[in-house]
């Protein structure tokens, strides 16, 4: 194989193959290449994934040694991603009647979901996150979008038990936006105990929802690695979780103007990212 094939090779291998140690054997047999060959070409790589932000090369060195890809993004990037999703939710046609807004051209466009799933991955990066969780329907799309750029699988909370998810668990939780006391099931197979799990939504208003599904964590015996939701929305209260991260909020809905008051979420600020 010619070396531009094979650095063609090695970088979809890496991209196809993100948060697994790789040690240089794998390399050194499937190429039949020696190890000092092999360092060149991953130093390539190495410098292009860095220069084009696609992620970080992680060496490691000893007998347990070897190569992880970590798919990346920079704070400069992840900021020019989250300001190009905020200018597509200022259109004014984007609310609905009763103040609701309008997000499905957005999280069903391939290329904005893929810009969300990033950032929202970016901000856990190094939380080692083994599960994403969010609540049907909406949150799906962009909870597998992260759950993608983590390399994890991602489970799904109902408002209902379904047939096919088997034996469940369910909550009861307060609603923050409507003050009633409603029930969630997780398929008690969706979990394994000990698991860190990133939690995902689309919309939060009171925080009742992503509280809920917090509740059924802890029943699994998994410990909540963060919470993060892609649009935070007006709410005048005291809602029953603080410990959230947002990429966009919305702090009014003018329907009379046909306007929103749309700015950056608080992963923004200048603040040490932690996850919970």
């Amino acid at each position: 194989m010619k070396r531009s094939e094979r650095l063609v090779d090695l970088t979809n291998f890496l991209l196809e193959n993100p948060f697994k140690l790789q040690k240089l054997s794998t390399f050194t047999e499937r190429y039949d290449s020696s190890k000092s060959t092999i360092s060149e070409d991953l130093e390539i790589v190495r410098q292009v994934f860095k220069t084009r932000d696609i992620g970080i090369l992680k060496t490691y060195t000893g007998t347990s040694g070897g190569v992880e890809f970590i798919p990346d993004i920079s704070d400069e990037k992840s900021l020019d991603f989250a300001k190009d999703i905020e200018e597509l939710m200022r259109h004014k046609n984007r609310i609905l009647p009763g103040g609701y807004l309008y997000l499905s051209d957005i999280i069903g466009n391939p290329v904005n979901l893929k810009k969300i799933g990033r950032i929202l991955a970016h901000d856990f990066i190094d939380a080692r996150v083994d599960a994403v969780m969010t609540i049907a329907t909406k949150g799906i799309p962009i909870a597998q979008a992260a759950a993608e750029c983590l390399n994890v699988p991602f489970v799904v909370v109902r408002r209902d038990p379904k047939v096919t998810e088997g034996a469940t668990l369910a909550v009861n939780y307060m609603s923050g936006s409507s003050a009633k006391v409603e029930s969630m099931v997780l398929s008690k197979r969706a979990l394994s105990p000990g698991q860190r799990v990133l939690i995902v939504d689309d919309f939060m208003k009171g925080g009742g929802t992503l509280n809920g599904m917090k509740s059924l964590v802890h029943e699994t015996d998994c410990r909540v690695a963060g919470v993060s939701v892609f649009i935070e929305g007006p709410f005048h209260g005291e809602r029953p979780i603080t410990d959230y991260r947002s990429m966009l909020r919305v702090d009014k809905i003018d329907l009379a103007n046909h306007s929103i008051d749309v700015w950056l979420g608080n992963m923004f600020n200048n603040t040490k990212k932690e996850s919970n």
